[in-house]
């Protein structure tokens, strides 16, 4: 502290004592009042603060740089103004930053440019940010801010671009934003935000881009609100629940270059005002409810360079003169709007033109050779119309072209092999159409092919050597012949190999286990190949679909099949393929679809669900059908099916299980349903059908049968099972098919089955069941062969009536002793023979200890004697697994 003491000679000079006490105050005053003003330190502590409030920093950029022995100005991403020396910019972009934002950050009042663009923050945005009252440039996109935007981003009087596009924000958008009287751009697009739009918004007369897009914003837009926007030139509200006309006020507008209203729920006709938007280069209308012509001014805005109309409920007329005005078109979108005729030649004009959508149409005639002007052509797509003739060899000129979409039409001819000439050529669907000859051995050159879809035509011939670039081969339903290519093991990147519906033959390559760590899709059914099944599947097998059913396979199913962890359809059906149950099915969590139908399995099934630890919770579709599978009904088995224990009420839209992402292949599948084999084409998810049927089952069916809500198909028929039908299978409320036919089943029909009110195929034939058929519901619709060969029933719509309280006595079996024979006698008998078999059969065993030989003899023997008498019997199984005889049919 200073202190003055007045001497005689001073006071006498008292003119000089107040200049003389401010000089040597001053110095003192600044010190004290900078002490409590922001400086430089108080950007310091700030930024310090953020730095503790990042909790990852891959780069080390602010652990290592951001040091208080070294100027803030100096810091990375930091900017200092060069008059104050404060931070006026801190740019932290894409430095893989994770934390969160301190409010201590709001204390940077010099701060004009704040860009923190592609990281990682989270959490909210802290109150105290609205302090940066100079902010002209806000930059929150690109991270996970979350919570509702802050009303207080209204408060920003000099902010001129504002972006908090691609976080988590909800709720709706604040109207305070329409006080930003300064923005030029602003950009919430990818967030959650729901509700109208604000009419405020209409307020900010310098805006000049505007992206909402990929949000939930709903409602129609304000009226009025493109009255004050006379500078708007981007507009984006894609891909929201937008509804209402489009508002006239928007043609106002007339900077607009770029305006997107895509994937909304606009209706009404498109306004004729369109033709004022003279500067506009992109228009992009699609999968909105436009209805109504397209109007032909459209077609004059010479500026447009992108315009998409598809999707829509619109039509249009395709004059020859219709692109004549569109010289700077390079994406053309018209899917699915009503275009009829032929292409006009006028299309060919734009020759800019690098997209080109006409898929979903009606569209006719040839496709002029003129497409060969269009030389920057990257994408072509006119699938599923009516084009017919055969495809221009020119297409091979389109030196750019990637993809090539011809599918769903009638081309018919050779295939030009100029086509694979195009070295950028990604993408080629041809499927469904009338094509002939070889596939092109040109094929094989196309190094940048990843797709190539032939299925559904006439092609001859092998399949040519592919390149290594193929990810995705199919092509089936053609008259393709010869073996597989060795050269397929040399794509290490396959994910799908569709074979099936061929002539094919030879066997499957033993290199292929070595691909399924890639390959996710193999069908090769109604094929020739014959062999055994390579036995090599990888450890990270990736397989979803196996499918080689109707072929002449054989040997064991490979145990390392069960390394596909992932496999939903599993399908080895019409081989002869042999074996126990394979116990590693169990391990296949994913497995929908399970078909073993036609082969020779054999054994106990039943035993195997007792012992092993198994989950079948995803199962709903299986087929054992045709085997020698024997023993009882797994119990545990069915309780295990958790899919088709739960009801599929909720189901509201009908799914397919679809393979792959390509048009045209689903999940395929040949199931015997309501008495007749179907092949179905699309699988769908809630189609549950079980079929045991033509096997060697015996005993009663078990009463959790009853538990499968979701079943549709059940087939358990020519089996030995007896004792009665479950009345719990009136439970069963979606079954459509049930087929208990040709066992022995006893007792008379539950009347609960009448609460299957969706039943239309009954089979109950040959078997012993007494009574009255029931009536009612759809009992009254089933026919006499639904109950032929059961003596003992009796009612409509059989010819025998019912008296009343009567129950016909099924006809006495050949199985029962005829006459005065005492069943006790045969029991003695039974009994003695026994004993003296089991001593002598347990003296052999021991004394040359070999149980394990006797044992599997005894099973060779019992295989082959029920084969024989299924050959004698004209192939209907009459004996189960001991070999007793079965009842007579009739």
């Amino acid at each position: 502290m200073i202190c003055l003491i007045p001497t005689p000679h001073l006071m006498g000079k008292t003119g000089y004592l107040l200049p003389l006490m401010v000089v040597l105050l001053l110095p003192t005053f600044w010190a004290t009042l900078s002490a409590g003003s922001p400086n430089i330190t108080t950007d310091q502590l700030a930024l310090l603060a953020l730095k503790s409030h990042v909790t990852h920093d891959p780069q080390n950029l602010l652990a290592t740089n951001w040091s208080s022995t070294t100027s803030v100005c100096n810091w990375i991403g930091v900017t200092c103004g060069s008059r104050h020396q404060r931070v006026t910019s801190l740019n932290l972009t894409e430095m893989g930053l994770t934390g969160t934002i301190p409010p201590h950050l709001g204390n940077l009042s010099f701060l004009t440019w704040l860009n923190i663009l592609h990281n990682s923050f989270h959490g909210s945005i802290p109150i105290e940010i609205a302090n940066l009252q100079r902010l002209k440039y806000l930059n929150f996109g690109n991270n996970s801010f979350s919570g509702e935007i802050p009303s207080w981003f209204g408060s920003f009087t000099k902010l001129e671009k504002l972006f908090l596009y691609g976080n988590n924000f909800t709720g709706g958008i604040p109207s305070t934003m329409g006080n930003l009287s300064k923005l030029e751009k602003l950009s919430l697009f990818n967030n959650s935000l729901k509700g109208q739009i604000p009419a405020t918004l209409g307020n900010l007369s310098n805006l000049k881009n505007l992206y909402l897009d990929n949000n939930q914003l709903s409602g129609n837009l304000p009226f009025g609100i493109f009255d004050h926007l006379p500078k708007l030139e981007k507009l984006s509200l894609e891909s929201n629940q937008v509804s209402g006309r489009i508002p006239k006020g928007l043609f106002k507008c007339k900077e607009l270059v770029y305006l997107s209203l895509f994937n909304n729920s606009f209706e009404g006709n498109v306004p004729m005002e369109f033709r004022n938007l003279t500067m506009l280069k992109g228009l992009y209308l699609a999968r909105n409810n436009l209805r109504g012509s397209i109007p032909f001014s459209i077609f004059n805005i010479s500026s447009l360079q992108s315009l998409t109309l598809g999707y829509n409920k619109l039509f249009v007329h395709l004059s020859s003169d219709t692109f004549d005005h569109l010289p700077n078109l390079q994406y053309l979108h018209l899917r699915e709007s009503q275009l009829s005729g032929k292409i006009p030649t006028s299309l060919f004009k734009c020759k800019g033109l690098k997209f080109l959508y006409l898929d979903n149409n009606q569209l006719e005639g040839v496709v002029p050779l003129e497409v060969g002007n269009l030389t920057w052509l990257t994408e072509f797509t006119i699938k599923r119309n009516n084009f017919v003739g055969e495809i221009p060899s020119v297409i091979g000129n389109l030196t750019s072209l990637k993809a090539l979409d011809l599918s769903l039409n009638n081309f018919t001819g050779n295939l030009p092999f100029g086509i694979f000439k195009c070295k950028e050529l990604k993408y080629v669907n041809l499927y469904h159409n009338q094509l002939e000859g070889i596939v092109p051995l040109e094929v094989g050159n196309s190094t940048s092919l990843t797709t190539l879809h032939m299925a559904q035509n006439h092609f001859v011939g092998g399949i040519p050597t592919l390149p290594p670039s193929l990810k995705w081969l199919g092509v089936p339903a053609n008259n393709l012949v010869g073996e597989i290519p060795s050269s397929i093991c040399n794509l290490s990147s396959l994910q799908s190999l569709l074979l099936y519906k061929n002539n094919l033959g030879g066997t499957i390559p033993a290199c292929f286990g070595n691909l399924s760590s890639t390959l996710l899709y193999f069908s090769v059914h109604k094929n020739n190949f014959h062999g055994k099944i390579p036995e090599n599947f990888a450890d990270g097998c990736s397989l979803k679909s196996f499918d080689i059913n109707n072929n002449q396979l054989e040997g064991l199913l490979p145990r390392s099949l069960g390394n596909c962890k992932d496999m939903e359809l599993l399908d080895v059906g019409n081989n002869n393929i042999n074996g126990t149950f394979p116990d590693w099915l169990g391990n296949l969590d994913q497995l929908q679809v399970l078909v073993l139908r036609s082969n020779r399995f054999y054994g106990h099934i039943d035993r195997y669900f007792q012992v092993t630890v198994h989950s079948f919770s995803r199962l709903g579709v299986i087929d054992i059908s045709q085997n020698e599978f024997s023993g009882y009904l797994p119990t545990k088995f069915f309780e295990d099916l958790i899919a088709i224990r739960e009801e599929n009420k909720n189901k509201v839209k009908l799914e397919y299980i679809i393979d792959a992402d390509i048009d045209g292949y689903y999940l395929s599948l040949t199931f015997t349903t309501k008495g007749l084999e179907t092949e179905f084409q699309k699988l769908s998810t809630v189609w549950m059908a079980i079929d045991f049927s033509n096997n060697l089952f015996f005993g009663e069916i078990p009463k959790t049968v009853g538990e499968l809500h979701s079943l549709i198909a059940l087939n358990l028929s020519h089996n030995s099972l007896t004792g009665p039908i479950p009345s719990a299978l009136g439970e069963l409320t979606q079954l459509e098919s049930l087929d208990l036919s040709s066992n022995k089943l006893q007792g008379i029909i539950p009347a609960e089955l009448k609460n299957l009110i969706f039943l239309e195929v009954l089979n109950l034939s040959h078997n012993y069941l007494v009574g009255r058929v029931p009536r009612g519901k759809q009992f009254d619709t089933f026919p006499n062969d639904s109950y032929i060969g059961n003596l003992g029933l009796c009612g409509f719509p059989l010819s025998t009536s019912c008296s009343n309280n009567e129950i016909l006595k099924p006809m006495p079996t050949k199985d029962r002793f005829i006459g005065g024979f005492n069943w006790k006698i045969a029991m003695v008998m039974g009994y003695g023979c026994g004993i003296v078999f089991g001593i002598s059969m347990g003296y052999v065993v021991f004394t040359t200890g070999k149980p394990g030989c006797f044992i599997e003899m005894i099973e060779r023997w019992e295989r082959k004697y029920v084969r024989g008498k299924i050959r004698r019997s004209g192939g209907r199984k009459e004996f189960n697994f001991l070999g007793e005889k079965s009842l007579p049919l009739s």
